[in-house]
C-alpha cells in the first residue's frame, strides 16, 4: 500500500494551479467570442467601446 502525502504548500500550489487555469480558460472564451462576433458583423462589446472614445481636451478635463 502507497501514501502520499501532501502539506499545505502543495497543496496550495495544486489549488492555485487550477484555479489559474479556470481563469485563462475564462479569458480564452472571452477572447474567441469576441472575435466570433468581429467575424459576424455583430455591434461592439462595452470593452471595445472604450478603446475607440475620444481623450478628452486638457482644458475641457479642468473645468468645472
Amino acid at each position: 500500500m502507497i501514501f502520499a502525502y501532501l502539506d499545505p504548500g502543495s497543496g496550495s500550489l495544486i489549488l492555485q494551479a487550477v484555479l489559474g487555469g479556470v481563469a485563462g480558460l475564462g479569458v480564452a472564451a472571452k477572447a474567441m467570442r469576441s472575435r466570433w462576433k468581429a467575424r459576424k458583423g455583430e455591434p461592439a462589446t462595452e470593452d471595445s467601446a472604450e478603446e475607440t472614445e475620444q481623450p478628452v481636451p486638457a482644458e475641457e478635463a479642468q473645468e468645472g
